[in-house]
């Protein structure tokens, strides 16, 4: 319970076991930026942390301090940008920090590290992953949703899973300037498909993703190429799904064969199709909610892993569009 001085109370949480650096971090630089951000004292005293400040302001800092001791003693690390993560999280959360970090995490062989779920909203998203057969990850930009369902891939391709990964991605906002670009075909089409490249050359050596690219375990192309196709034993997945059209959705969603899976990720603030109403990814929302084995996750600015200033960013342009914030709809 908190002790009372004053108009200040006092909160005590025991943090027995926890690694103290990487609970403080250096300099005390995490105490400092969680103090910052809350509007709170905290200092580490021994074995405990000690909160000070309002009831208000204590009581939303508990989760919180609660939450970096469990990581601190499980061994994980968080930065300063983490800490202003996990305070919207017990914010737009209702507190929800517990399971984070618990068990969403994904090894990869040859990997320069752990793939970990960093938001509830991602937790989530891996959890769907791993128990449909079809996951739908909706949200703003910086949320991971590309990158955690190319780890998924990956590992699924390394524990052979699934033979082969497809990764699709319309080529709408290439238009007809694609003709103007030089090169053959698939030189015009690359720069589009390059956060695909990218996402995996950070979870494969160099060496390993030029052999899976050679012998088309993996495979990287427009959406365009899909049609046709029927994929059996594949993790396949489309991204920037807001920019493929109903019937290229439709198209897309009947390719899958025996034993493959697919997700499907999409922000729908960034539709650049000529007319809004023509997404596909609008139109599945509707038509296959309620489908058991396919999972719809909705993300929110809280689960942005990026700059902490772009969740503020996003934020700004909803509030300046009269719009809710991205991701506000839970299924």
């Amino acid at each position: 319970m908190p002790e009372q001085n004053g108009n200040a109370v006092q909160h005590r949480l025991s943090a027995e076991g926890a690694d103290h650096l990487l609970l403080a971090g250096v300099n005390d630089a995490h105490l400092l930026e969680l103090s910052r951000v809350c509007g709170c004292r905290v200092v580490l005293r021994d074995d405990h942390l000690l909160l000070s400040g309002s009831m208000e302001g204590v009581e939303k800092l508990v989760p919180v301090a609660q939450h970096m001791i469990d990581l601190a003693r499980g061994g994980s690390a968080f930065s300063s940008d983490d800490i202003v993560r996990f305070v919207d999280m017990a914010r737009t959360r209702d507190g929800t920090l517990a399971r984070v970090g618990e068990g969403s995490r994904i090894i990869l062989p040859g990997a320069k590290r752990a793939v970990a779920a960093k938001s509830e909203g991602q937790r989530e998203y891996l959890d769907a992953m791993e128990e449909n057969d079809i996951v739908v990850g909706i949200g703003p930009a910086g949320t991971g949703k590309t990158y955690l369902a190319v780890a998924m891939a990956v590992d699924a391709l390394a524990k052979k899973r699934v033979k082969r990964i497809i990764l699709a991605r319309p080529a709408v906002e290439a238009g007809e300037n694609l003709g103007f670009l030089p090169g053959d075909l698939q030189d015009k089409v690359d720069p589009y498909l390059r956060p695909l490249y990218d996402a995996l050359e950070d979870m494969m050596t160099i060496e390993r993703m030029r052999r899976a690219l050679d012998t088309r375990q993996i495979e990287i192309a427009p959406l365009a190429y899909m049609r046709g196709r029927t994929l059996h034993d594949a993790f396949v997945i489309l991204d920037e799904a807001q920019n493929a059209t109903a019937a290229q959705m439709k198209m897309f969603l009947t390719r899958l064969g025996l034993n493959s899976r697919a997700v499907i990720t999409g922000d729908k603030t960034q539709i650049d199709l000529p007319r809004r109403e023509d997404s596909g990814l609008l139109q599945i929302e509707t038509v296959l909610q309620g489908i058991d084995g396919i999972s719809f996750v909705y993300m929110q600015s809280a689960d942005v892993i990026r700059h902490k200033l772009v969740k503020d960013i996003i934020r700004a342009y909803a509030a300046a569009a009269g719009e809710p914030e991205e991701g506000s709809q839970q299924s």
